[in-house]
Protein backbone atom coordinates (compact mmCIF):
# COMPACT_ATOMS: atom_id res chain seq x y z
CA UNK A 1 0.00 0.00 0.00
CA UNK A 2 1.30 3.46 -0.89
CA UNK A 3 2.71 5.46 2.03
CA UNK A 4 0.34 8.42 1.63
CA UNK A 5 -2.81 6.30 1.73
CA UNK A 6 -1.48 4.16 4.58
CA UNK A 7 -0.67 7.28 6.61
CA UNK A 8 -4.25 8.51 6.24
CA UNK A 9 -5.50 5.17 7.53
CA UNK A 10 -3.02 5.28 10.43
CA UNK A 11 -4.19 8.79 11.39
CA UNK A 12 -7.87 7.79 11.27
CA UNK A 13 -7.16 4.76 13.45
CA UNK A 14 -5.16 6.93 15.88
CA UNK A 15 -8.05 9.38 16.18
CA UNK A 16 -10.51 6.54 16.80
CA UNK A 17 -8.17 5.10 19.44
CA UNK A 18 -7.94 8.46 21.21
CA UNK A 19 -11.75 8.80 21.15
CA UNK A 20 -12.16 5.37 22.72
CA UNK A 21 -9.48 6.00 25.37
CA UNK A 22 -10.81 9.46 26.33
CA UNK A 23 -14.38 8.11 26.60
CA UNK A 24 -13.20 5.14 28.66
CA UNK A 25 -11.24 7.49 30.95
CA UNK A 26 -14.36 9.59 31.60
CA UNK A 27 -16.46 6.48 32.29
CA UNK A 28 -13.88 5.07 34.71
CA UNK A 29 -13.62 8.47 36.42
CA UNK A 30 -17.38 8.38 37.06
CA UNK A 31 -17.12 4.82 38.41
CA UNK A 32 -14.20 5.65 40.71
CA UNK A 33 -16.01 8.72 42.06
CA UNK A 34 -19.00 6.53 42.91
CA UNK A 35 -17.02 3.81 44.73
CA UNK A 36 -14.23 5.84 46.42
CA UNK A 37 -15.54 8.13 49.21
CA UNK A 38 -12.78 10.72 48.81
CA UNK A 39 -12.69 13.53 49.78
CA UNK A 40 -16.32 12.85 50.77
CA UNK A 41 -19.00 10.31 49.79
CA UNK A 42 -20.56 10.79 46.34
CA UNK A 43 -24.00 11.89 47.41
CA UNK A 44 -26.49 13.14 44.86
CA UNK A 45 -24.54 11.83 41.83
CA UNK A 46 -26.84 11.49 38.85
CA UNK A 47 -27.13 8.34 36.68
CA UNK A 48 -24.34 7.96 34.14
CA UNK A 49 -26.77 8.49 31.24
CA UNK A 50 -27.11 12.13 32.30
CA UNK A 51 -23.33 12.55 32.02
CA UNK A 52 -23.22 11.59 28.34
CA UNK A 53 -23.20 15.26 27.16
CA UNK A 54 -20.28 15.94 29.51
CA UNK A 55 -18.53 12.83 28.18
CA UNK A 56 -18.98 14.13 24.63
CA UNK A 57 -17.53 17.54 25.56
CA UNK A 58 -14.59 15.89 27.36
CA UNK A 59 -13.73 13.74 24.34
CA UNK A 60 -14.05 16.63 21.86
CA UNK A 61 -11.87 18.86 24.06
CA UNK A 62 -9.15 16.22 24.29
CA UNK A 63 -9.21 15.64 20.52
CA UNK A 64 -9.12 19.38 19.78
CA UNK A 65 -6.05 19.92 21.98
CA UNK A 66 -4.30 16.88 20.45
CA UNK A 67 -5.03 18.25 16.98
CA UNK A 68 -3.72 21.75 17.70
CA UNK A 69 -0.59 20.36 19.38
CA UNK A 70 0.16 18.29 16.24
CA UNK A 71 -0.23 14.92 17.92
CA UNK A 72 -1.79 13.49 14.74
CA UNK A 73 1.18 14.22 12.47
CA UNK A 74 2.71 10.74 12.91
CA UNK A 75 6.10 12.28 13.55
CA UNK A 76 8.83 10.06 14.95
CA UNK A 77 9.30 11.30 18.51
CA UNK A 78 10.62 9.61 21.62
CA UNK A 79 8.20 8.02 24.07
CA UNK A 80 9.26 10.56 26.74
CA UNK A 81 8.39 13.51 24.49
CA UNK A 82 5.12 11.88 23.48
CA UNK A 83 4.16 11.25 27.11
CA UNK A 84 4.96 14.86 28.00
CA UNK A 85 2.82 16.10 25.10
CA UNK A 86 -0.09 13.81 26.06
CA UNK A 87 0.19 14.87 29.70
CA UNK A 88 -0.11 18.51 28.66
CA UNK A 89 -2.97 17.76 26.24
CA UNK A 90 -4.88 15.86 28.93
CA UNK A 91 -4.52 18.73 31.42
CA UNK A 92 -5.63 21.40 28.96
CA UNK A 93 -8.34 19.20 27.42
CA UNK A 94 -9.85 18.23 30.77
CA UNK A 95 -9.96 21.82 32.04
CA UNK A 96 -11.32 23.04 28.73
CA UNK A 97 -14.02 20.37 28.94
CA UNK A 98 -15.04 21.60 32.40
CA UNK A 99 -15.23 25.19 31.14
CA UNK A 100 -17.26 24.27 28.04
CA UNK A 101 -19.64 22.09 30.06
CA UNK A 102 -20.30 24.89 32.54
CA UNK A 103 -21.07 27.31 29.67
CA UNK A 104 -23.13 25.03 27.43
CA UNK A 105 -25.04 22.64 29.69
CA UNK A 106 -28.11 23.93 31.43
CA UNK A 107 -28.30 23.32 35.20
CA UNK A 108 -24.67 22.13 35.22
CA UNK A 109 -22.89 22.97 38.48
CA UNK A 110 -19.10 22.55 38.72
CA UNK A 111 -18.31 20.90 42.03
CA UNK A 112 -21.62 19.12 42.31
CA UNK A 113 -22.18 17.38 38.99
CA UNK A 114 -18.48 17.34 38.14
CA UNK A 115 -16.54 17.23 41.42
CA UNK A 116 -12.86 17.97 41.78
CA UNK A 117 -12.21 14.29 42.48
CA UNK A 118 -13.90 13.27 39.22
CA UNK A 119 -11.97 15.95 37.31
CA UNK A 120 -8.72 14.56 38.77
CA UNK A 121 -9.66 10.99 37.88
CA UNK A 122 -10.62 12.05 34.35
CA UNK A 123 -7.31 13.84 33.82
CA UNK A 124 -5.13 11.05 35.26
CA UNK A 125 -6.97 8.26 33.44
CA UNK A 126 -7.01 10.23 30.18
CA UNK A 127 -3.24 10.61 30.37
CA UNK A 128 -2.60 6.93 31.12
CA UNK A 129 -5.14 5.50 28.68
CA UNK A 130 -4.20 7.83 25.82
CA UNK A 131 -0.57 6.83 26.24
CA UNK A 132 -1.50 3.13 26.42
CA UNK A 133 -3.60 3.48 23.28
CA UNK A 134 -0.78 5.20 21.45
CA UNK A 135 1.73 2.55 22.52
CA UNK A 136 -0.55 -0.12 21.08
CA UNK A 137 -1.14 2.00 17.98
CA UNK A 138 2.62 2.46 17.52
CA UNK A 139 3.25 -1.28 17.91
CA UNK A 140 0.52 -2.09 15.39
CA UNK A 141 1.80 0.51 12.93
CA UNK A 142 5.35 -0.84 13.14
CA UNK A 143 4.05 -4.39 12.71
CA UNK A 144 2.13 -3.40 9.57
CA UNK A 145 5.07 -1.39 8.22
CA UNK A 146 7.36 -4.39 8.65
CA UNK A 147 4.87 -6.40 6.60
CA UNK A 148 4.65 -3.91 3.75
CA UNK A 149 2.02 -1.36 4.81
CA UNK A 150 2.89 2.27 4.14
CA UNK A 151 6.55 1.75 3.33
CA UNK A 152 8.28 4.68 1.66
CA UNK A 153 10.38 4.31 -1.47
CA UNK A 154 13.50 6.38 -0.93
CA UNK A 155 16.40 7.55 -3.09
CA UNK A 156 19.69 8.46 -1.41
CA UNK A 157 21.84 11.11 -3.08
CA UNK A 158 25.52 10.41 -2.41
CA UNK A 159 27.93 7.49 -2.44
CA UNK A 160 30.31 8.49 0.38
CA UNK A 161 30.55 7.73 4.08
CA UNK A 162 27.46 9.74 5.02
CA UNK A 163 25.30 7.93 2.47
CA UNK A 164 26.72 4.61 3.67
CA UNK A 165 25.90 5.50 7.29
CA UNK A 166 22.30 6.45 6.44
CA UNK A 167 21.87 3.33 4.32
CA UNK A 168 23.12 1.17 7.21
CA UNK A 169 20.70 2.88 9.60
CA UNK A 170 17.79 2.19 7.25
CA UNK A 171 18.88 -1.42 6.77
CA UNK A 172 19.22 -2.02 10.51
CA UNK A 173 15.89 -0.31 11.33
CA UNK A 174 13.09 -1.85 9.24
CA UNK A 175 10.54 -0.22 11.56
CA UNK A 176 11.44 3.13 9.95
CA UNK A 177 9.47 1.96 6.94
CA UNK A 178 11.98 2.80 4.20
CA UNK A 179 12.73 0.78 1.08
CA UNK A 180 15.86 2.11 -0.62
CA UNK A 181 15.09 1.90 -4.35
CA UNK A 182 18.41 3.32 -5.44
CA UNK A 183 21.48 5.45 -4.89
CA UNK A 184 22.06 8.60 -6.94
CA UNK A 185 25.71 9.59 -7.38
CA UNK A 186 26.61 13.27 -7.08
CA UNK A 187 29.92 12.93 -8.88
CA UNK A 188 30.81 10.58 -11.71
CA UNK A 189 31.58 7.14 -10.35
CA UNK A 190 32.04 3.62 -11.58
CA UNK A 191 30.24 2.22 -8.54
CA UNK A 192 27.26 0.06 -9.37
CA UNK A 193 26.18 -0.67 -5.78
CA UNK A 194 26.50 0.73 -2.29
CA UNK A 195 26.00 -1.91 0.41
CA UNK A 196 23.98 -3.95 -2.13
CA UNK A 197 21.74 -0.97 -3.02
CA UNK A 198 21.97 -0.21 -6.77
CA UNK A 199 23.40 3.05 -8.08
CA UNK A 200 20.59 4.07 -10.45
CA UNK A 201 21.91 7.26 -11.96
CA UNK A 202 23.61 10.62 -11.53
CA UNK A 203 22.40 13.80 -9.87
CA UNK A 204 22.05 15.49 -13.28
CA UNK A 205 19.04 13.25 -13.92
CA UNK A 206 17.62 13.25 -10.38
CA UNK A 207 14.15 14.29 -11.51
CA UNK A 208 13.96 11.42 -13.99
CA UNK A 209 15.20 8.96 -11.33
CA UNK A 210 12.44 10.11 -8.95
CA UNK A 211 9.80 9.46 -11.62
CA UNK A 212 11.31 6.20 -12.85
CA UNK A 213 11.47 4.66 -9.38
CA UNK A 214 8.26 6.23 -8.02
CA UNK A 215 10.20 7.62 -5.04
CA UNK A 216 8.31 9.02 -2.06
CA UNK A 217 11.35 10.55 -0.40
CA UNK A 218 14.82 11.79 -1.30
CA UNK A 219 17.61 11.92 1.28
CA UNK A 220 20.51 14.18 0.31
CA UNK A 221 23.54 12.66 2.06
CA UNK A 222 26.56 14.57 0.81
CA UNK A 223 29.87 15.51 2.47
CA UNK A 224 30.00 18.63 4.61
CA UNK A 225 32.20 20.45 2.10
CA UNK A 226 29.41 20.36 -0.50
CA UNK A 227 28.44 23.94 -1.37
CA UNK A 228 25.04 25.34 -0.45
CA UNK A 229 24.47 26.14 -4.11
CA UNK A 230 24.75 22.44 -4.96
CA UNK A 231 22.34 21.53 -2.16
CA UNK A 232 19.82 24.14 -3.36
CA UNK A 233 20.13 22.85 -6.93
CA UNK A 234 19.42 19.29 -5.79
CA UNK A 235 16.40 20.47 -3.80
CA UNK A 236 15.05 22.27 -6.86
CA UNK A 237 15.44 19.05 -8.86
CA UNK A 238 13.46 17.16 -6.21
CA UNK A 239 10.69 19.75 -6.16
CA UNK A 240 9.61 18.76 -9.66
CA UNK A 241 7.87 15.76 -8.13
CA UNK A 242 5.78 15.30 -4.99
CA UNK A 243 8.51 13.91 -2.76
CA UNK A 244 9.63 14.57 0.78
CA UNK A 245 13.13 16.05 0.83
CA UNK A 246 15.55 15.44 3.69
CA UNK A 247 19.06 16.89 3.89
CA UNK A 248 21.77 15.56 6.16
CA UNK A 249 22.96 18.65 8.08
CA UNK A 250 26.52 19.86 7.83
CA UNK A 251 28.94 20.01 10.74
CA UNK A 252 28.02 23.56 11.72
CA UNK A 253 24.27 22.95 11.62
CA UNK A 254 24.32 19.80 13.73
CA UNK A 255 26.67 21.23 16.35
CA UNK A 256 25.20 24.70 16.74
CA UNK A 257 22.63 25.12 19.46
CA UNK A 258 19.81 27.67 19.31
CA UNK A 259 20.96 30.98 17.81
CA UNK A 260 20.39 34.08 19.92
CA UNK A 261 21.06 37.79 19.37
CA UNK A 262 22.72 39.80 22.09
CA UNK A 263 25.23 42.57 22.50
CA UNK A 264 28.69 43.19 23.86
CA UNK A 265 29.20 46.73 25.08
CA UNK A 266 26.61 48.00 22.63
CA UNK A 267 27.95 45.94 19.71
CA UNK A 268 25.35 43.45 18.40
CA UNK A 269 26.51 39.83 18.56
CA UNK A 270 25.03 36.61 17.17
CA UNK A 271 25.52 33.73 19.61
CA UNK A 272 25.70 30.37 17.82
CA UNK A 273 27.09 28.42 20.75
CA UNK A 274 26.01 28.68 24.36
CA UNK A 275 26.72 25.84 26.74
CA UNK A 276 23.38 24.86 28.25
CA UNK A 277 24.63 23.28 31.48
CA UNK A 278 25.34 26.19 33.84
CA UNK A 279 24.17 27.48 37.23
CA UNK A 280 21.31 25.60 38.85
CA UNK A 281 21.22 23.16 35.93
CA UNK A 282 24.61 21.79 36.92
CA UNK A 283 23.41 21.31 40.51
CA UNK A 284 20.22 19.59 39.33
CA UNK A 285 22.23 17.24 37.11
CA UNK A 286 24.61 16.41 39.95
CA UNK A 287 21.69 15.68 42.28
CA UNK A 288 20.22 13.30 39.69
CA UNK A 289 23.65 11.63 39.34
CA UNK A 290 23.95 11.07 43.11
CA UNK A 291 20.43 9.69 43.50
CA UNK A 292 20.59 7.59 40.34
CA UNK A 293 24.03 6.06 40.97
CA UNK A 294 23.30 5.32 44.64
CA UNK A 295 20.02 3.63 43.74
CA UNK A 296 21.69 1.65 40.94
CA UNK A 297 24.49 0.43 43.23
CA UNK A 298 21.97 -0.72 45.84
CA UNK A 299 19.77 -2.54 43.31
CA UNK A 300 22.64 -4.04 41.32
CA UNK A 301 24.89 -4.98 44.25
CA UNK A 302 23.84 -8.70 44.32
CA UNK A 303 24.55 -9.04 40.59
CA UNK A 304 27.87 -7.19 40.94
CA UNK A 305 28.98 -9.50 43.79
CA UNK A 306 28.17 -12.61 41.72
CA UNK A 307 30.00 -11.09 38.74
CA UNK A 308 33.10 -10.42 40.83
CA UNK A 309 33.13 -14.02 42.09
CA UNK A 310 32.80 -15.43 38.55
CA UNK A 311 35.66 -13.24 37.28
CA UNK A 312 37.98 -14.45 40.07
CA UNK A 313 37.02 -18.08 39.48
CA UNK A 314 37.71 -17.99 35.74
CA UNK A 315 41.08 -16.26 35.49
CA UNK A 316 43.80 -14.83 37.75
CA UNK A 317 43.97 -11.09 38.20
CA UNK A 318 41.96 -8.25 39.70
CA UNK A 319 38.16 -8.03 39.53
CA UNK A 320 38.21 -4.44 38.29
CA UNK A 321 39.90 -3.10 35.22
CA UNK A 322 41.17 0.42 35.97
CA UNK A 323 42.19 2.71 33.13
CA UNK A 324 42.94 6.41 32.82
CA UNK A 325 40.34 8.38 30.86
CA UNK A 326 39.82 12.08 30.14
CA UNK A 327 36.84 13.77 31.81
CA UNK A 328 35.64 17.29 32.64
CA UNK A 329 38.09 20.01 31.49
CA UNK A 330 40.26 17.24 29.99
CA UNK A 331 41.37 16.13 33.46
CA UNK A 332 42.25 12.44 33.81
CA UNK A 333 40.39 10.10 36.14
CA UNK A 334 40.51 6.33 36.77
CA UNK A 335 37.51 4.66 35.13
CA UNK A 336 36.29 1.40 36.66
CA UNK A 337 35.04 -1.63 34.75
CA UNK A 338 34.67 -5.30 35.49
CA UNK A 339 37.66 -7.04 33.93
CA UNK A 340 36.50 -8.83 30.77
CA UNK A 341 39.94 -9.77 29.36
CA UNK A 342 43.11 -11.47 30.49
CA UNK A 343 45.10 -9.53 33.08
CA UNK A 344 47.88 -8.88 30.50
CA UNK A 345 45.48 -7.74 27.74
CA UNK A 346 46.85 -4.17 27.44
CA UNK A 347 50.30 -5.48 26.51
CA UNK A 348 48.77 -6.62 23.21
CA UNK A 349 46.93 -3.38 22.35
CA UNK A 350 44.37 -1.02 23.89
CA UNK A 351 41.64 -0.86 21.23
CA UNK A 352 38.94 -3.52 21.48
CA UNK A 353 38.08 -5.49 18.34
CA UNK A 354 35.27 -7.83 17.41
CA UNK A 355 35.95 -11.45 18.46
CA UNK A 356 38.96 -10.20 20.45
CA UNK A 357 41.00 -13.28 21.47
CA UNK A 358 42.01 -11.58 24.73
CA UNK A 359 38.48 -11.83 26.14
CA UNK A 360 37.59 -14.35 28.81
CA UNK A 361 34.41 -16.43 28.56
CA UNK A 362 32.67 -14.53 31.33
CA UNK A 363 34.03 -11.32 29.82
CA UNK A 364 32.27 -12.02 26.52
CA UNK A 365 28.96 -12.29 28.36
CA UNK A 366 29.66 -9.18 30.44
CA UNK A 367 30.33 -7.11 27.34
CA UNK A 368 27.33 -8.47 25.49
CA UNK A 369 25.04 -7.47 28.37
CA UNK A 370 27.04 -4.30 29.21
CA UNK A 371 27.47 -5.55 32.79
CA UNK A 372 31.17 -4.67 32.62
CA UNK A 373 30.14 -0.98 32.76
CA UNK A 374 28.29 -1.28 36.11
CA UNK A 375 31.27 -0.26 38.33
CA UNK A 376 31.14 3.16 36.67
CA UNK A 377 28.23 3.95 38.98
CA UNK A 378 31.00 4.27 41.60
CA UNK A 379 32.73 6.84 39.36
CA UNK A 380 29.42 8.71 39.08
CA UNK A 381 28.85 8.71 42.85
CA UNK A 382 32.40 10.01 43.41
CA UNK A 383 31.83 12.82 40.88
CA UNK A 384 34.26 11.61 38.20
CA UNK A 385 31.43 10.98 35.74
CA UNK A 386 27.75 11.66 35.13
CA UNK A 387 24.90 9.31 34.26
CA UNK A 388 24.63 11.01 30.85
CA UNK A 389 27.40 12.67 28.87
CA UNK A 390 30.07 12.07 26.22
CA UNK A 391 31.82 8.74 26.66
CA UNK A 392 35.40 9.23 27.94
CA UNK A 393 38.42 8.29 25.84
CA UNK A 394 41.99 7.42 26.75
CA UNK A 395 44.47 10.34 26.74
CA UNK A 396 46.40 8.78 23.84
CA UNK A 397 43.33 8.81 21.57
CA UNK A 398 42.20 12.24 22.77
CA UNK A 399 45.55 13.65 21.66
CA UNK A 400 45.06 12.09 18.21
CA UNK A 401 41.43 13.14 17.76
CA UNK A 402 41.94 16.74 18.89
CA UNK A 403 44.29 17.28 15.94
CA UNK A 404 41.95 15.93 13.27
CA UNK A 405 38.36 16.54 14.45
CA UNK A 406 37.02 20.12 14.71
CA UNK A 407 35.90 21.10 18.22
CA UNK A 408 36.68 17.64 19.59
CA UNK A 409 37.95 19.09 22.88
CA UNK A 410 34.60 20.84 23.43
CA UNK A 411 33.32 17.40 24.50
CA UNK A 412 35.31 17.94 27.70
CA UNK A 413 33.29 21.00 28.74
CA UNK A 414 31.03 18.57 30.60
CA UNK A 415 31.58 15.41 32.60
CA UNK A 416 31.93 12.13 30.79
CA UNK A 417 28.86 9.91 30.96
CA UNK A 418 27.95 6.27 31.46
CA UNK A 419 25.67 6.67 28.45
CA UNK A 420 25.08 9.49 26.01
CA UNK A 421 23.16 10.91 23.08
CA UNK A 422 25.62 9.37 20.61
CA UNK A 423 25.35 5.93 22.21
CA UNK A 424 21.54 5.72 22.17
CA UNK A 425 21.66 6.72 18.50
CA UNK A 426 23.88 3.77 17.63
CA UNK A 427 27.38 5.31 17.82
CA UNK A 428 29.45 3.00 20.00
CA UNK A 429 32.83 1.29 19.93
CA UNK A 430 34.26 1.32 16.37
CA UNK A 431 31.64 3.65 14.88
CA UNK A 432 32.69 7.01 13.40
CA UNK A 433 34.46 9.27 15.91
CA UNK A 434 33.46 12.32 13.84
CA UNK A 435 29.77 11.42 14.01
CA UNK A 436 30.00 10.64 17.71
CA UNK A 437 31.56 14.05 18.29
CA UNK A 438 28.70 15.80 16.49
CA UNK A 439 26.11 14.05 18.66
CA UNK A 440 28.10 14.78 21.84
CA UNK A 441 28.37 18.48 21.02
CA UNK A 442 24.68 18.70 20.16
CA UNK A 443 23.89 17.15 23.56
CA UNK A 444 26.11 19.61 25.44
CA UNK A 445 24.57 22.63 23.72
CA UNK A 446 20.96 21.43 24.03
CA UNK A 447 21.05 19.85 27.50
CA UNK A 448 17.97 19.60 29.67
CA UNK A 449 16.86 17.31 32.50
CA UNK A 450 14.14 15.98 30.21
CA UNK A 451 16.77 15.10 27.59
CA UNK A 452 18.83 13.24 30.23
CA UNK A 453 15.75 11.30 31.32
CA UNK A 454 14.96 10.45 27.71
CA UNK A 455 18.51 9.16 27.14
CA UNK A 456 18.41 7.05 30.33
CA UNK A 457 15.08 5.50 29.33
CA UNK A 458 16.36 4.73 25.81
CA UNK A 459 19.52 3.21 27.31
CA UNK A 460 17.49 0.90 29.53
CA UNK A 461 15.30 -0.14 26.59
CA UNK A 462 18.39 -0.89 24.47
CA UNK A 463 20.16 -2.69 27.31
CA UNK A 464 19.82 -6.21 25.91
CA UNK A 465 20.34 -5.36 22.25
CA UNK A 466 23.75 -3.82 21.78
CA UNK A 467 25.19 -4.89 18.41
CA UNK A 468 28.29 -2.70 18.78
CA UNK A 469 29.36 -3.92 22.21
CA UNK A 470 32.40 -6.18 22.19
Amino acid sequence: MRAERANRIFVVYLVLTDIAMAALAFGLAYFLRMVIPFPDPAEGMRPFSEYVPMLFIHVVSILAVCFFTRLYNLQRVSRVDEFYAILSAAVVGTLMGVALASLSLRDFVVGQDYSRAMVGYAWLLSTLLLMAGRLFNSWLRQFLIRHGWGRKRVLIVGTGDIARMILQKITWSPELGYDVVGIVSFHETEQTTLLQAPVVGAADHLGQSIDAHAADEVIIALPEETSHDDILWLISECERGRVTIRVYPDLFQIMAGPVSIGEMGGIPMLTVRDIALTGWRRSAKRLMDIVGSAAALIVLSPLMIVTAILIKLESPGPVFFVQERMGLDAKPFPILKFRSMRADAEKHGTWTAENDPRRTKIGTLLRKLNIDEFPQFINILLGHMSLVGPRPEQPFYVEQFRRSIPRYMDRHREKAGLTGWAQVNGYRQDTSIIERTKYDLWYIENWSLLLDIKIIIRTVLQFFRSPNAY
